[in-house]
């Protein structure tokens, strides 16, 4: 998979494609995340959400479990 002098970032360097998977995966979900916890007034979970880059999965966990439900 990789050569003997490569690294993860010439890897991703080599194939570009990874990179843009990466980002039509992540910036979808950080947005989500992002929006609701602005909306919901919480500023600590905006700036972790906002610095802490984990692929989508902080994110998806806080949208799916942290985040406050909206009343019907």
């Amino acid at each position: 998979m990789f050569s003997n002098s490569g690294t993860m970032g010439q890897f991703i360097l080599d194939n570009s494609w990874v990179l843009w998977l990466i980002l039509l995966w992540t910036i979808p979900w950080k947005g989500v995340a992002l929006w609701k916890s602005a909306r919901a007034n919480q500023a600590w979970w905006f700036i972790a959400l906002l610095v802490v880059n984990t692929l989508g999965l902080l994110e998806i966990l806080y949208i799916y479990t942290f985040c406050p439900k909206p009343k019907k």
